[in-house]
């Protein structure tokens, strides 16, 4: 596939380009800018599914001005690149010392302290800390997920997508908690 192949699939939206230009071609590319741009772990799937997004806005504007005087991988590392700095610029800072929850689980705390403190551990042993502030803030302080997608700058559906993802991993971490706790 040449460039102009390229462009003019990922506007008509061809599943078979898309998914071998993002998943196959870009992978390589893709995951060195998100090793370099952020310093935690985050979700392959979910920040290539938020780049897709970005570029497929606006009826596919970006794709439809890409002017071919470099090639599209040439020019999609810098648009990537760009991208995913704003992403992480708006993501909230794993580094920072001050958390934006006051670790009190209100709901639980009430009638088994206990539990509180269960969901704290397994939230503490979760990977991936996007994750830990979707499930607390949809879950546990049960925010509108409206408003917390917009606070993350991303759509609602991908909220969701997210929140799936961030469940699954936690779902995870419990089984793995219980096998070590029966040892």
């Amino acid at each position: 596939m040449n460039d102009q192949d390229i462009i003019q699939g990922l506007i008509v939206k061809d599943n078979r380009v898309t998914e071998e230009f993002f998943l196959v071609k870009c992978r390589p590319l893709f995951k060195s800018i998100m090793k370099l741009v952020f310093n935690y772990e985050v979700d392959y799937d979910e920040m290539v599914n938020e780049l897709y997004v970005y570029l497929m806005e606006d009826d596919a504007v970006k794709l439809r001005n890409f002017q071919y005087r470099c090639s599209v991988y040439q020019w999609l590392k810098v648009l990537a690149i760009r991208f995913f700095i704003k992403k992480r610029n708006r993501m909230i800072d794993n580094n920072s010392q001050k958390s934006l929850y006051d670790g009190r689980i209100h709901a639980l705390s009430e009638e088994e302290p206990a539990a509180g403190n269960d969901i704290e551990k397994l939230l503490s042993m979760m990977a991936n800390k996007r994750y830990v502030s979707v499930i607390r803030k949809l879950v546990l302080e049960d925010c509108e997920p409206e408003k917390v997608a917009q606070e993350m700058d991303i759509t609602t559906a991908n909220l969701y997508n997210i929140k799936r993802r961030a469940m699954a991993q936690l779902t995870l971490v419990a089984l793995k908690d219980i096998k070590e706790y029966g040892k």
